[in-house]
C-alpha cells in the first residue's frame, strides 16, 4: 500500500498487537485469517490500523464488515484503502462510521460495491 498510508495513521505490529491483547501471535494471525483484523503492509512489514482496535480486542464491527467487502470482490488492502477513504455516502471514512456504532449503514454502503 503506498499512497493511501498516510490516511490510515497509527498502525501496530501483529507482536504489539499480541502484546495489547495478551495473546499469543498465532492467534493474532488467526484473527486476521478469520476477518477478525485486517492487516496493511507499511515498508514490507505487517501491520494493524489502532482503529481495528477496541481497548483489548477486535472492533466488533469490523468483522462482518470485512466479509461484505470481499463478498464485493475486494481483497485485503483494497478493504483497508475503502475503510479509511471519504465516503460520499457515509459522509465520513466508513472506519469512522464503524467507530460510533454506525455498521448498518457501513454494511448498506459496502453493496453498491458488489458487482
Amino acid at each position: 500500500m503506498s499512497e493511501n498510508t498516510a490516511s490510515i495513521g497509527s498502525t501496530l505490529t501483529i507482536p504489539e498487537v499480541a502484546e495489547r491483547f495478551g495473546i499469543p501471535l498465532g492467534k493474532v494471525h488467526r484473527l486476521v485469517e478469520e476477518h477478525y483484523l485486517a492487516i496493511v503492509r507499511i515498508d514490507g512489514i505487517k501491520r494493524i490500523p489502532v482503529e481495528f482496535l477496541a481497548d483489548d480486542e477486535p472492533l466488533h464491527s469490523l468483522r462482518g464488515t470485512l466479509l461484505a467487502l470481499s463478498d464485493a470482490g475486494l481483497n485485503e488492502e483494497e478493504s483497508v484503502n475503502w475503510l479509511f477513504t471519504m465516503n460520499d455516502e457515509l459522509g465520513v471514512r466508513p472506519i469512522d462510521s464503524l467507530l460510533i456504532g454506525h455498521k448498518s449503514a457501513v454494511r448498506r454502503a459496502t453493496q453498491s460495491l458488489a458487482f
